[in-house]
């Protein structure tokens, strides 16, 4: 007789048990069992209903549960049969629209048996509410606890008080070191600015720089106005040096620390820098540093760029006289080149050994070897200084002492300027012309 629906005739003797009908592909509908064969308790089954065709809701038997333990009897019986032929004439088929899920979801009477394994990392997890059948208390700690994770939290809980609510700690930010009995003047640097930058040496941390920042304004702008008072000694010791505010001269206190392999971020000292553009630029210029045992002053060329390197090492080739004339002066011996005697190889060998931090190990591109001035072509910075005490900074007589030796430098810093950014460029030409017509004037 071929399968169809179920009649009213006498039932099947077939035997049939779950395993066979999930992997039945024909199995259309299940026939009546007889009642005799039916378990009490699940005569009583939802599941054991008509053999009309509907869409009922999702089957109990086949929802997931969220808890190791059947939520009801009828689970209970579906997952662990104790008499499979009872089972098997007592449930019928499910509707077509779950005949899927059936062979999907179906496990053996054997492995339910097993205990099941706790998933990896503790308990079995639970999915956080959709929303559906749960309150929003719920909903949200469900999710408060998917987010807050060891090491990801959205907050964390701050300093512990015993505070009452609305009571509020105010800290006061410390105040400016007093000025010790010594008055402030403009124009000379006060004890106080060199006792900040040895507190910066010994602390230099951004932490310690916010809590001393009084300490820090207070040291700036007492080092601006002795900048701004150098400037107008400047102006008369170079008529080139124009009138800049001391933002225009003074260097920045911090440090570019990405290709440094020291990391800390602040510069020790204060320092300025005059030329005809400010402390930019590509003129010989005037420089000043101050801090506390390691003050300096100096001038010259610094790492100039290829073109002004070039016009260096050509007037010196050709007009080696006109620099170690300017080193030969009295004044510049005594005070940059440790006071030596006048002699052409002395000076120029005091004047390589302060800029051979970065000059050539062999002879440059286009000159000879055995160049009488190879020493000097060799230099890639045109630059002379010396160090100063603590007692030529502070006190009323530093100014004084400092614009001396700046107007030392004075034809050091002309003559550089009239090789690298010459007022006159005919200059060279004149001579040559002036050489054309002797020669002409000697035929």
């Amino acid at each position: 007789m071929p399968r169809g629906r179920p009649t009213t005739s006498a039932p099947k003797t077939t035997t049939s048990t779950p395993l066979k009908r999930a992997l039945s592909p024909n199995s259309d509908s299940t026939t009546a069992t007889p009642p005799a064969r039916q378990s009490k308790r699940l005569k009583s089954s939802p599941l054991t209903s008509s053999t009309t065709k509907t869409t009922p809701k999702k089957s109990p038997y086949f929802t997931k549960s969220t808890s190791s333990e059947p939520e009801s009897e009828i689970e209970a019986e579906a997952s662990g049969y104790e008499d499979e032929d009872a089972s098997a004439s007592a449930i019928s088929s499910p509707p077509e629209s779950e005949k899927e899920d059936d062979e999907e979801e179906y496990v053996s009477s054997e492995e339910d048996k097993k205990p099941k394994r706790k998933a990896k990392g503790g308990s079995a997890k639970k999915a956080v509410p959709n929303g559906k059948g749960s309150t929003a208390g719920d909903v949200v700690a469900a999710t408060a606890k998917a987010i807050v994770q060891k090491g990801k939290e959205l907050w964390r809980p701050g300093v512990k008080s015993d505070l009452a609510p609305g009571e509020e700690v105010f800290i006061k930010l410390p105040k400016a070191r007093g000025d010790g009995g010594v008055k402030y003047q403009e124009g000379i640097i006060h004890p106080n600015t060199m006792l900040f930058l040895g507190d910066l040496k010994a602390n230099n941390d951004r932490e310690w720089l916010k809590m001393h920042d009084a300490d820090y304004r207070q040291s700036k702008k007492d080092f601006d106005a002795f900048v701004e008072k150098m400037t107008d000694k400047m102006t008369e010791i170079d008529e080139t040096i124009p009138e800049l505010p001391p933002k225009d001269l003074t260097f920045r206190i911090y440090r570019d620390i990405r290709f440094s392999s020291d990391p800390t971020p602040y510069k020790t000292h204060f320092s300025v820098a005059w030329s005809r553009t400010g402390r930019k630029g590509p003129y010989a210029g005037y420089y000043l540093q101050i801090k506390p045992s390691g003050s300096f002053i100096g001038g010259g060329l610094w790492c100039p760029e290829a073109a002004p390197l070039a016009a260096m090492r050509k007037d010196i080739d050709r007009k080696s006289d006109r620099l170690k004339s300017v080193l030969l002066d009295p004044a510049m011996r005594k005070e940059f080149l440790s006071g030596i005697s006048k002699d052409d190889k002395k000076a120029v060998k005091a004047f390589v050994e302060q800029n051979k931090e970065n000059a050539l190990k062999t002879k440059p591109k286009g000159y000879d070897a055995e160049n009488p001035n190879i020493s000097l072509l060799r230099l890639r910075n045109y630059t002379i200084g010396r160090k100063l005490s603590d007692e030529e900074v502070v006190g009323p007589k530093a100014p004084k002492r400092i614009a001396a030796l700046m107007a030392t430098l004075k034809p050091f810093i002309t003559y550089l300027n009239s090789v690298v950014m010459p007022d006159d460029p005919v200059e060279e030409s004149d001579e040559e012309s002036d050489g054309s017509s002797s020669d002409a004037e000697a035929a």
